[in-house]
């Protein structure tokens, strides 16, 4: 049973949530890539919640 609750962990979701929407450490050098990859990472991020906010409505509806 705990290896099957192991699998459903979403702690380490939330804190990825939320290190990709933290302000810059600008003691840690940033190149054009990364700055880029967190971009597209946030507008992903915030497309699923969207999708999920339809489907939650659509099945309330």
């Amino acid at each position: 049973m705990s290896k099957f609750l192991r699998y459903f962990k979403v702690g380490e979701v939330f804190v990825y949530f939320i290190r990709v929407f933290k302000k810059h450490d600008p003691r840690y050098p940033i190149n054009q890539n990364i700055r880029i990859m967190h971009g597209i990472n946030r507008i992903s991020i915030v497309m699923f919640l969207i999708c999920l906010v339809v489907i939650f409505v659509r099945r309330c509806t």
